[in-house]
This record gives structure tokens, C-alpha cells and sequence, in this order.
């Protein structure tokens, strides 16, 4: 029963989706003016629109990923999140997501992060939209009982 592939789909969405609810989470408690400014200091058009739109993109994005809901379809905003700060604001910094530029004796000095996890998330969802419903999902549920009607990954 656990050694079908599919199942190995369910700790991936999980573990995914937490991570873009963590992320837009965050952002929604500093409050999206707060990421609004970084998003003006980098030159995008909205600021404030862009700022509301990927937080509840990523929240909502998140939770749909984590309950196995229409899977195929929140992916994509989710990609393109991920490709706009690929290369609007990692890109520059190289691939490794963990530049250790110096040590104290407190430990580690991090510069910024490259686009290494940009990469891995946009591979996980791609991955978990094409592969199918995964057991243990809402888009499983809606498969069994006929309810599908536009792909739902």
C-alpha cells in the first residue's frame, strides 16, 4: 500500500506547501507594506498589489498544496512567484541558497541566498502538477467520486 509512488507525492506536497504558507505567512505578519517597500526598492511596477498578490498567493497557494487541491492549477502562480524572485532579486547571488561569507565566534556569517531553492520549489511543483492526485488528497477525493472537471494534478 506505501510503496506505490504516489505515495511518495504526499511528504513532497506537505513538506512544499508548508513551506509557501511559512513564506507568505511571514510576510503577511510583518504585513505586505513591509514586503510592498522591497518590492519598490527592486523596481516593481504595484508595489502594493504585487505585495497582496503573492502573500495570499503563497498562503492560499500553500494550504491548497498541503490539502492536495487543485494542485495543477495553484502551481502556476506559485512557478511564476518563484521565477520572478529567481530572477529579479537571487539570480545575482549565484546558485548555492547558503553563502557562507565569514565566521565569528558566534557562528556563521550568511550572505544572501542564491536561487538553489527557487529551483527545487519550482521542480517540486512541476513535478507534483503533471504526476497526478496523490493519496491523501482532496484532489484524490474529487478523482473517486467523478467531481473532476478541470485537471487538478
Amino acid at each position: 500500500m506505501f510503496t506505490t509512488p504516489r505515495w511518495g507525492l504526499v511528504p513532497l506536497r506537505l513538506v512544499v506547501g508548508f513551506g509557501f504558507l511559512a513564506h507568505g505567512w511571514a510576510k503577511w505578519s510583518r504585513g505586505p507594506a513591509a514586503f510592498a517597500k522591497l518590492l519598490a526598492q527592486i523596481g516593481v511596477p504595484l508595489p502594493q498589489v504585487t505585495a497582496w498578490v503573492v502573500t495570499l498567493t503563497e498562503i492560499l497557494g500553500g494550504i491548497a498544496l498541503m490539502l492536495g487541491a487543485l494542485v495543477a492549477i495553484v502551481s502556476l502562480p506559485l512557478i511564476v512567484s518563484m521565477l520572478v524572485a529567481m530572477f529579479t532579486v537571487q539570480l545575482r547571488f549565484g546558485f548555492s541558497s547558503v553563502n557562507t561569507i565569514g565566521l565569528t565566534p558566534e557562528g556563521p556569517v550568511f550572505g544572501p541566498p542564491g536561487y538553489e531553492i527557487n529551483l527545487l520549489y519550482i521542480g517540486a511543483l512541476v513535478a507534483l502538477a503533471t504526476a497526478g492526485p496523490s493519496p491523501w488528497s482532496v484532489d484524490a477525493w474529487r478523482r473517486r467520486r467523478g467531481l473532476e472537471s478541470w485537471p487538478t494534478g
